[in-house]
């Protein structure tokens, strides 16, 4: 494995930052499920965001390494009375097999609730259950321990403008849900760390990317953590470092 410099998150030229945007979309396009919030079935929306699934290994009683799955996104949208979690053709099979989204009354119940991050977390058991008993399977491509940011990398994210990537499903006009990557600039915000612009509806709770140089001048692409509501004209992000700490302190052994 390579060796990183400690440089923290690099500013790119804008042609490389379209080819890394564009690898993000191929390599974890399936990580990422829209969700609505709802005040009842069939009403009008009352917020949009993005979710996506993370694994991380962890270490059971016993003493064996299990693979644990969740579904992250930001805590402030999953506080409604009803929730949907929508289902995008690419990340089920057989194909047609599963087509309306995932309805969830009492919704903020269906979360583990973080507030100190600003995360919210759902056990993914439960939705391939779902699919299950449906007739159906996820076919998602999660982001993996080995892709989200160890804690000295989001150390080494500095004051000066980065290159970031937020892969977010959008809102369009007739309410559709598009796959959309976003280059931004990250820097650090005291002890947070801040994306620099106000970012578009259905953003909150998406996954966002850095990248460093390694010693043999390769970039290595790096999951920081995930968009949590405006203020300020920005967005801090809640980090993988502290989210890691959150998730082991809720579900320490499997």
């Amino acid at each position: 494995m390579a060796t990183i410099r400690t440089l923290g998150v690099v500013l790119l030229d804008p042609e490389t930052e379209n080819d890394i945007a564009s690898e993000i979309c191929k390599l974890l396009g399936r990580a990422i499920l829209p969700v609505g919030q709802l005040d009842w079935p069939g009403g009008t929306g009352r917020g949009f965001g993005t979710a996506f699934f993370f694994t991380e290994l962890v270490t059971a009683t016993d003493g064996r390494q299990l693979l644990r799955e969740y579904l992250l996104t930001a805590d402030a949208i999953t506080r409604a009375p009803y929730g949907e979690i929508g289902l995008r053709p690419s990340v089920t099979e057989p194909a047609g097999a599963a087509s309306e989204g995932i309805l969830l009354a009492d919704f903020a119940a269906q979360w583990v609730h973080l507030p100190e991050v600003g995360l919210a977390a759902m056990l993914a058991r439960g939705l391939h259950e779902y699919a299950e008993s449906r007739g159906w399977r996820w076919r998602t491509q999660p982001v993996t321990e080995a892709v989200a940011a160890p804690s000295d990398a989001v150390a080494r994210i500095g004051n000066a403008p980065a290159s970031a990537f937020v892969l977010a499903l959008g809102v369009a006009e007739d309410g559709s849900r598009p796959l959309e990557a976003a280059i931004e600039r990250v820097v650090r915000d005291g002890d947070d760390i801040r994306i620099t612009t106000e970012l578009p509806a259905g953003y909150v709770g998406a996954p966002v990317f850095g990248v460093e140089e390694t010693a043999g001048g390769d970039l290595a692409v790096h999951c920081l953590g995930l968009v949590l509501p405006g203020e300020g004209g920005g967005h801090r992000v809640a980090t993988f470092d502290r989210i890691r700490a959150a998730l082991a302190a809720v579900s320490p052994g499997a």
